[in-house]
């Protein structure tokens, strides 16, 4: 399993949002850090085909991002997370499936699985609108999952959530990444620390840093700092 971006671009006008960036990913945790503005958001709704891309491509095991084949394999949690208030999660989910395209009977022993693997399992008959911000996010990686996929795009998934919370998203995330691509965008660098595998830094549309982050290369929040200064939003 192996996701290869080519020289990904998009600008708008006179704006390069993302510039030539390259990457292989294969199954783990990539973390992608950059202040808000960097490109990150942009990277990820090209990676997701929601964008189109100026230049260079996206193929997931040689399926190209534009295709069927691609989108099967892709599951996305986006920065605002849509739901409907009057619906319980378990009915969220079903409704999901169905425009997933998941048969009936599967679907239902897909979504009482997944109930269990976010911990809303006891939630799972109260309406979404009762549900805390925590359990709001993880019905949403829940939706995510529903197919199975490969490739796992996270869009800064623990913005505004409780420190509890957040660390209960973490041990999820970490457990997806063994045997899937994920990809989760944060400005909070504790997020990166805890669960990433790697390390992706984006400034000015651009990969500043890519790989492991050991002991050795000093302290990540100080080196972000560094970078970013004021604009890096920490928490």
């Amino acid at each position: 399993m192996e996701l290869v971006i080519d020289r990904l671009s998009k600008q708008y006008k006179n704006k390069i949002a993302v510039d030539r960036i390259s990457l292989r990913l294969t199954p783990g945790v990539y973390g992608l850090l950059g202040a808000n503005g960097a490109g990150k958001t942009t990277l990820m709704r090209m990676i997701c085909g929601i964008l189109k891309p100026t230049g260079g491509t996206v193929v997931l095991d040689k399926a190209d991002v534009s295709t069927e084949e691609y989108r099967g394999k892709l599951g996305y949690l986006p920065q605002d997370f849509g739901y409907y208030p009057e619906f319980t999660g378990l009915d969220f989910l079903m409704y999901m499936a169905s425009l997933k395209g998941l048969e009936k009977s599967y679907a239902k022993r897909k979504v009482k699985e997944l109930m269990e693997v976010v911990g809303l399992t006891e939630q799972a008959k109260k309406k979404v609108k009762t549900y805390s911000g925590g359990m709001k996010q993880r019905l949403g990686v829940a939706q995510a999952l529903l197919n199975d996929p490969e490739l796992l795009v996270l869009d800064e998934p623990t913005a505004g959530l409780d420190p509890k919370e957040r660390v209960r998203f973490r041990n999820l995330i970490g457990e997806l990444g063994k045997k899937s691509i994920v990809l989760l965008s944060t400005h909070i660098v504790s997020d990166i620390e805890h669960i990433a595998d790697k390390v992706l830094m984006m400034k000015d549309g651009q990969l500043i840093y890519q790989g492991e982050w050991t002991e050795e290369n000093g302290d990540l929040e100080e080196f972000y700092l560094q970078q970013f200064g004021e604009e890096a939003g920490h928490e």
